[in-house]
């Protein structure tokens, strides 16, 4: 699930500050995937590569376009530390 998912299901609503925003990570807004360019921060989500929400170490952070986190989402692709593409 995402961060805003997982807020509404421990009933602590869509607002709130997730774990990557308190670590002072920055959203991109080229996709580091596929290399789209968002015209607005909203089609931008961060992806953390080990699938623990609460590990926000920077290394464990990519910005990615909001197509290419559905695509991760359900093919359950695998991101390694260091790989700039899905194996």
């Amino acid at each position: 699930m995402c961060d805003k998912c997982i807020r509404l299901s421990k009933g602590k609503g869509i607002g709130g500050t997730s774990s990557w925003q308190v670590s002072g990570y920055k959203k991109k807004s080229i996709c580091e995937k596929c290399g789209y360019k968002a015209k607005h921060s909203a089609q931008m989500d961060v992806f953390h590569i080990d699938g623990k929400l609460k590990n926000s170490s920077w290394d464990n952070l990519k910005t990615i376009c909001a197509n290419c986190q559905r695509l991760l989402s359900t093919d359950q692709f695998k991101w390694r530390q260091g790989d700039l593409m899905p194996d």
